[in-house]
C-alpha cells in the first residue's frame, strides 16, 4: 500500500472527507510521526505496533574493492515492532497461503527417495 492508496482508502471509508482532506490528514499524521522520531521519541499505536529509534554503534568496515579498513560512524535508525494483534492477524490471514503453494525443489528426485532418509526412517 502506498501513500496515495492510503489517501484513497481513507476518502472511500469516510464519505464526508474529500480527497484533498484525506490527503491532508494522512500528511499531518505522517509528519507528526516523522517529527516525533526525529526528536528521539517512541511512537506506540495500540494493536498496531511501535516505532522506536535504534542506535547502531560505530564499527570498522571494509572497502570491498581495495580491502582497506574504513571507519563507519554511529547511526540512529527507525525500527518498527508490530503489536500482538497485528502479528496474529497477519499470521492468520497468510497461513492458508503456505498450504497452497508448493515448496521449490532443488532436485528432480523427491527428497524422501534419498537413501539417508529411508535409513533414518527405518532405524526408528
Amino acid at each position: 500500500m502506498t501513500r496515495s492508496d492510503l489517501v484513497e482508502e481513507l476518502a472511500a471509508r469516510f464519505a464526508q472527507l474529500t480527497q484533498r482532506d484525506a490527503e491532508f490528514a494522512v500528511k499531518a499524521i505522517l509528519d507528526a510521526m516523522n517529527d516525533a522520531l526525529v526528536r528521539g521519541h517512541r511512537i506506540e499505536i495500540r494493536g498496531f505496533g511501535s516505532f522506536t529509534i535504534n542506535r547502531r554503534p560505530p564499527r570498522m568496515g571494509r572497502n570491498p574493492r581495495s580491502g582497506e579498513s574504513v571507519p563507519i560512524p554511529e547511526k540512529r535508525v527507525p525500527h518498527f515492532k508490530p503489536g500482538k494483534a497485528l502479528r496474529e492477524a497477519v499470521d492468520e490471514r497468510t497461513s492458508p497461503l503456505g498450504e497452497l503453494l508448493p515448496l521449490p525443489s532443488t532436485s528432480s528426485a523427491p527428497a524422501l527417495a534419498s537413501p539417508k532418509v529411508r535409513t533414518l526412517a527405518s532405524a526408528r
